[in-house]
């Protein structure tokens, strides 16, 4: 079990990470700078219930208070207006967000059906890398929870990297298991 803690990323993993990349600074080495678990609840426009749902879940997940998504703009043809409530998100950092990538890692990962490794094309140009997860029984949080309505989330994993190789190095330090090739 790799335990991922801010405390042991700025005292070894971030050395290790200057070598590895060639930053003459340790400023320069990337780091984490957010968490954002996001869940749509595209249902929610015809159930009131499902965003109270999800708000329960996300915030169990996460560990701290989630906060509704509205719609910004009216589409007809999603039957949607402005101001309806559309999803729920959590914005982690600090200690709970480096606590909920040890659990990603240590817990949540092993426990995705016929699992590969993480896709290296979830890169952005900016080195953040986002994750799908489609079935919520990956998080033991959960039992005892019915999931019916909610359809699953993503996580975004934001970092200071200036591309995706950067990005890459410093996930992989954190012991994300990526896709060989």
């Amino acid at each position: 079990m790799k335990e991922i803690t801010l405390e042991k990323f700025n005292k070894e993993m971030r050395k290790t990470l200057q070598k590895e990349l060639g930053n003459g600074s340790i400023m320069a080495v990337p780091k984490l700078e957010k968490v954002v678990l996001n869940c749509g609840l595209g249902e929610a426009k015809n159930n009131k219930n499902i965003i109270n749902e999800g708000l329960k879940i996300v915030e169990v997940i996460a560990g701290q208070k989630a906060l509704q998504t509205i719609v910004k703009k009216s589409e007809a043809s999603f039957k949607i207006r402005e101001g309806m409530p559309i999803g729920v998100k959590v914005t982690l950092r600090r200690g709970k967000m480096y606590d909920f990538l040890s659990r990603l890692v240590n817990v949540y990962i092993p426990r995705f059906r016929d699992f590969k490794g993480l896709s290296l094309k979830s890169f952005d140009d900016g080195g953040s890398y986002s994750i799908g997860i489609n079935d919520m029984r990956v998080f033991p949080e959960l039992t005892g929870i019915p999931l019916e309505n909610i359809p699953g989330m993503s996580v975004t994993i934001v970092t200071t990297a200036k591309n995706k190789a950067e990005g890459l190095s410093l996930l992989k330090a954190l012991g994300l298991p990526f896709k060989k090739g």
